[in-house]
């Protein structure tokens, strides 16, 4: 298990992500905090990044000059694309989600249980706005699912849990959580904290329900 003294701001959760992603991989970054991962991809990894709006071959967010207001990604933010870049309708996009044609997505979430088990589209509240998107389609269509999230709520309450009390997106889907204090890989067998950021092992343990190993 790493040990780092210090906790991870987003773009330092971002390039943790990054840095894992699997060389040639088909990926799809999910709207909201996944979208900083763009900018951390190495070139040598040869990711290729597909967008649930219909694009493959997105690259870095763009900045300045290089905006250009028709070229998105499924969050609106503006984009660059990369040489060999394609476009297609929303449908093809779905297709390759749900045909389980991309190797990673990585997506937020409001919870995730110590089985995998995703909530991330709806907290439940009366007056909260659902926003599902293709998270479901995602959680269930890629080979691999990330989450990269704060590990903790604004109460101080863990949001790595036992059971997700939230809707769920998907069931049993989520294979690592990347959080400012911890990374953790969820496995059949357990959850096994692979990296510490500022906080000890035995204060994790202590603060969440779920048992951990260290791995």
């Amino acid at each position: 298990m790493e040990q780092h003294a210090e906790r991870l701001d987003t773009a330092g959760l971002a390039a943790a992500v990054a840095r894992d992603i699997p060389t040639g991989s088909y990926v799809n970054l999910g709207i909201g905090r996944p979208t900083a991962v763009a900018a951390y991809l190495d070139p040598a990894q040869r990711v290729t990044l597909h967008t649930e709006n219909g694009m493959l071959g997105m690259g870095p967010p763009a900045e300045g000059d290089a905006i250009d207001p028709d070229l998105t990604n499924a969050g609106k933010q503006p984009v660059t694309e990369l040489p060999g870049a394609a476009y297609f309708h929303h449908a093809d996009s779905f297709a390759m989600m749900r045909g389980g044609h991309l190797d990673v997505c990585v997506l937020g979430a409001f919870q995730v249980s110590a089985r995998g088990d995703l909530a991330n589209w709806h907290t439940g509240e009366p007056d909260a706005i659902p926003a599902v998107g293709g998270a479901m389609d995602l959680a269930i269509g890629a080979k691999r699912v990330v989450v990269m999230m704060s590990l903790f709520a604004k109460d101080g309450s863990p949001k790595l849990v036992p059971e997700c009390s939230y809707p769920l997106t998907g069931l049993a889907c989520v294979d690592r959580v990347y959080t400012e204090v911890a990374t953790f890989a969820v496995t059949p067998e357990a959850v096994m904290v692979t990296a510490t950021y500022g906080m000890a092992f035995a204060e994790l343990a202590e603060r969440l329900q779920v048992p951990i190993v260290a791995g």
